[in-house]
């Protein structure tokens, strides 16, 4: 299966306006103190504040929103790090249906927690994506459910897609020389991109990964779908393999222009920053962002970027650790 950027472009703007009945409109605003200390005019696409905590919630209603009613009530079956199962749980929950999750054995207790308040089946299989897919595909298959692919989907793409189409209605028109996204299976980073290029072509689109789990970044650099030698990161989000195959990769080879990688220390450091000069609450994946947005500091001054802030789900234990 292909998908090329003209493609996720048109399926996002299609499925926005459906979107737009389940899911609120999330701010897209200025970080004053984070703009000065840049010398840039950053926006901030405030996915944090997402129905779920996440922009995950999008693609997993877009896919949901395809299901008849009796394949929804089958069962429909996903593996997710935590976001992504809250996104498909937050669309059964809308929608109807019953849903299985395969989730990490380290996964973040505040996500899991949040899973089981949806009602979802809870199955801890190892700690990487790459084995949680393929066996929840398998048992898809196998009992004759639906799978719903954390990102390697059209629908997924398309829904992740529908942050940019927001970021366009909000800019109003202005210009927009760069957009920083964070990327772990590329679902979210492919659809954004996606759409700007199409509408801002000349718009300049980072992708940051943390160093300890660089899957897709790496495999860019391959020119092939690898495996890394990922280590725990405090963007759980981002975390695990790229699926073989998946539609993201090519997206991501031709969309993204430059590509971060991001310690730990600067994650917590962009985490801090965030809580000390908005006083707002965000999970790793998305202070990595924020992160990778400073280590190109110099080549962003005075420009208009915007930050899509991924996700705000962390977990008490998790954010004490990041701050100490």
């Amino acid at each position: 299966m292909t998908l090329s950027p003209a493609e996720a472009a048109e399926r996002s703007e299609l499925v926005a306006p459906k979107l737009r009945e389940h899911l609120p409109l999330t701010p897209f605003v200025r970080f004053g103190a984070f703009s000065d200390e840049l010398g840039a005019e950053v926006l901030v696409k405030s996915e944090h504040l997402q129905r779920t905590g996440s922009f995950k919630a999008r693609g997993s209603m877009a896919k949901i929103l395809t299901l008849t009613d009796e394949q929804r009530q089958a069962g429909v079956v996903t593996a997710s790090t935590g976001n992504h199962g809250l996104g498909v749980g937050n669309a059964l929950a809308t929608l109807g249906g019953h849903g299985i999750v395969y989730l990490p054995e380290n996964a973040s207790p505040s996500k899991v927690a949040a899973l089981r308040r949806l009602g979802l089946e809870l199955r801890a299989e190892g700690n990487d994506s790459g084995v949680l897919e393929p066996k929840a595909r398998a048992y898809a298959d196998e009992h004759g459910l639906t799978y719903v692919p954390p990102y390697n989907d059209p629908d997924i793409i398309a829904g992740q897609g529908t942050v940019a189409v927001e970021i366009l209605e909000q800019l109003g028109g202005e210009p927009l020389d760069a957009v920083v996204v964070a990327v772990g299976g590329g679902g979210l980073i492919s659809g954004v991109a996606s759409v700007l290029k199409k509408h801002l072509p000349g718009i300049r689109v980072y992708g940051a990964s943390p160093v300890r789990d660089d899957a897709m970044a790496a495999s860019v650099r391959a020119g092939e779908i690898i495996q890394v030698d990922a280590q725990a990161t405090l963007s759980d989000g981002t975390a695990g393999s790229v699926e073989p195959g998946s539609i993201t990769f090519e997206l991501c080879r031709e969309l993204v222009d430059d590509w971060v990688l991001v310690s730990e220390d600067a994650i917590s450091a962009a985490l801090r920053m965030v809580i000390d000069t908005e006083h707002q609450l965000i999970e790793g994946s998305a202070a990595m962002a924020f992160a990778a947005t400073r280590a190109r500091r110099t080549e962003l001054e005075g420009k208009r970027v915007a930050v899509v802030s991924c996700g705000g789900n962390i977990s008490a234990s998790t954010l004490v650790a990041a701050l100490a």
